[in-house]
């Protein structure tokens, strides 16, 4: 416990430094770190081979190493994520509303930084480099926990960004590292009251509901995606056989890959199979229900738990529905809140669809892919957020503040 109370005690007064820097000093400190990721490409390569070694020994399955695994491609995508959140504009400081009291009291809403933000994620090292990005820029320290399988990839990183930092003239705690990847120092630092203004989790549902049960310091949830895309009786059957594919397998360790398809019975037989022969090209396991299994004979029995399953894998369920309004049923009792997706050429149901799904991002003939902070401008991602209060869906940088009044009087006085 000392060295966390002592990591938050540096990260508190950092916060109060970093919440005193101007835009160009922000982008400066962002600058130099994008450039000693590239500069240090090498040195961080070697340090995230130790870890996908190890998890390779360890039986770590494909899809979760594919989410470790760095190599000069994804270290670039990392420095350029940086450099399009140096060219977003800074929310820090903005003032959303003025408006004078009948007593001339003048009141205004600020946007100011959250304080210190806490992060506990997995196996995915990019998240320190987006994390840190996105933090700096709105004037928040950040505490990162990592995972044990990337504790390397994270030290390394966290070495760059630190000299990087000192470099440029900026607080070096604006980021710190915790070395310990225990649960009970992850359960220590669920408890940071002190010092900690918000923890986010980042993983899968063990991991997130952890710190949702755990935590005392106010909690973002974020993450679990179990997906689906519904493929109406009016869809373009080739468009929703490519999205689907697209959703499935592009990068099937994500939280926002799709876990699930459901089909309109009217389209059910013409489209299953073509659907299946093209998920097999990619080893997808396919689960479904009596009736998929009636039209492709050798689909897997699917469980009632299969509907509520985030695979993170080449695995799929299957359900067959008779209208929208089984659709919408079903995936409202299944959903994690997180992506939806209608193909559909009708109006009516893509506007119900959008209208009536209860998740964070919604689509109308678009692969559930596209939730991430990059692909939505943000330049990063803290996480994408399931919950509805305060955040919901990717956070970039202006979910990563607060607002405080203003007021400016001259001598009033409260009768």
């Amino acid at each position: 416990m000392e060295e966390l109370n002592i990591k938050g005690q540096k990260a508190k007064k950092a916060s109060y430094l970093l919440s005193r820097l101007s835009s160009s000093d922000k982008n400066k400190g962002l600058k130099a770190v994008a450039d000693a990721l590239l500069l240090n490409e090498k040195a961080i390569i070697e340090a995230n081979k130790i870890d996908v070694q190890s998890a390779e020994k360890n039986g770590i399955k494909g899809s979760l190493v594919d989410r470790l695994t760095l190599d000069s491609n994804r270290i670039k995508s990392m420095a350029e994520g940086i450099e399009q959140i140096i060219q977003l504009d800074d929310p820090i400081g903005e003032v959303m509303w003025m408006k004078k009291r009948p007593n001339d009291l003048e009141i205004g809403k600020k946007i100011v930084p959250l304080g210190v933000i806490g992060i506990i994620y997995e196996a995915r090292p990019n998240v320190t480099v987006d994390a840190f990005a996105l933090c700096f820029k709105t004037g928040n320290a950040v505490i990162l926990r990592g995972g044990k399988e990337a504790i390397n990839s994270n030290l390394k990183i966290i070495e760059i960004i630190k000299n990087a930092l000192v470099s440029a003239d900026m607080p070096s705690d604006a980021v710190s590292l915790i070395e310990d990847t225990s649960r009970e120092t992850a359960t220590k630092m669920m408890r940071l009251n002190e010092y900690l203004d918000v923890l986010i989790p980042r993983g899968g549902a063990g991991l997130i509901q952890a710190v949702v049960n755990n935590s005392t310091v106010p909690v973002i949830e974020t993450g679990v995606g179990n997906c689906h895309i519904f493929v109406d009786k009016e869809a373009n059957l080739e468009m929703a056989k490519d999205i689907l594919v697209n959703a499935k397998t592009q990068r099937p360790g994500v939280c926002n890959a799709c876990e699930s398809l459901v089909v309109h019975a009217d389209v059910a037989k013409e489209f299953l199979p073509m659907a299946c022969k093209a998920l097999r090209e990619y080893n997808v396991t396919i689960v479904g229900d009596t009736v998929a299994k009636t039209i492709v004979t050798d689909i897997e029995e699917a469980s009632e738990e299969d509907y509520r399953t985030e695979y993170l894998d080449y695995k799929i369920s299957v359900k067959v529905v008779n209208n929208i309004d089984e659709a919408l049923n079903h995936i409202n009792n299944n959903t994690t809140k997180h992506s939806e997706s209608i193909i559909t050429e009708s109006y009516t149901n893509a506007r119900r669809f959008l209208n009536e799904i209860d998740a964070a991002a919604v689509y109308v003939n678009a692969s559930t892919r596209f939730t991430d902070g990059y692909e939505f401008g943000f330049g990063a991602e803290i996480g994408i957020s399931t919950q509805k209060l305060h955040a919901r869906g990717p956070m970039g940088l202006r979910e990563l503040t607060t607002t405080k009044y203003v007021i400016y009087g001259n001598g009033q006085v409260r009768n």
